[in-house]
């Protein structure tokens, strides 16, 4: 199977009616190209090649995470864009993902078990080029307690309650921080260095912890 014809221009192909089986060979053949992202849910596949503003952000805002980690003192195990699948049913690879809760389940494990591994705690989505409605549903059906969305101009934290997201105002892994401000941090990833942007966000967190 040739991969050529399946980045089209505007970045993004949906197709609908595709079988399980379909989607696990198409994912197969394509992990050559690690550029092109696949979300399967209930037939419906969506390949996307992330664009560099996409990729920007997702730097970004698991920066953002690693450091709220590290002054926070919260114990995560990152495993970025790795697939996860509910079998026969859906199957993503988020643009960041951190486990939190569950680190003992996965932690050292070279290959996850489809189905009976706990899915990441927290997911990091940025929609600038693509909707997340369909990998929302299949982080659902994973178990996903938060994600954190940022859609190019605002920041959402959404929080799984029967088996579906709403927004909160709080994340449940780094309370009592009004997270919300992370957008005026985002707002500055395109103009501001990437070392300074990380540093002004630490002093940040540092103020309000301070300030708890």
């Amino acid at each position: 199977m040739t991969t050529t014809t399946l980045a089209p221009p505007t970045e993004i192909i949906r197709l609908s009616g595709i079988s399980w089986q379909t989607y696990e060979t198409l994912h197969a053949e394509l992990s050559i190209n690690r550029r092109l992202r696949l979300t399967y849910n209930r037939g419906n596949l969506e390949i996307m090649a992330p664009s560099p503003e996409h990729e920007l952000y997702k730097e970004v805002m698991g920066r953002f995470v690693e450091t709220l980690a590290e002054e926070l003192k919260v114990k995560i195990y990152p495993l970025g864009s790795t697939t996860f699948k509910h079998p026969q049913l859906s199957g993503a690879e988020p643009d960041k993902c951190f486990y939190i809760q569950n680190i003992k389940a996965v932690q050292g494990k070279k290959r996850l078990n489809h189905g009976k591994d706990p899915g990441p705690d927290l997911v990091v989505e940025i929609d600038i080029t693509s909707a997340s409605t369909d990998r929302f549903q299949v982080y659902a059906d994973l178990g996903v307690s938060e994600i954190w969305r940022y859609d190019g101009k605002s920041f959402t934290i959404n929080q799984l309650q029967d088996k579906e997201y709403v927004v909160r105002e709080y994340s449940l892994f780094f309370p009592n921080l009004p997270l919300s401000e992370i957008t005026q941090f985002l707002q500055q990833a395109e103009t501001m260095d990437y070392l300074e942007l990380v540093s002004a966000f630490r002093n940040w967190i540092k103020s309000q912890i301070s300030l708890g």
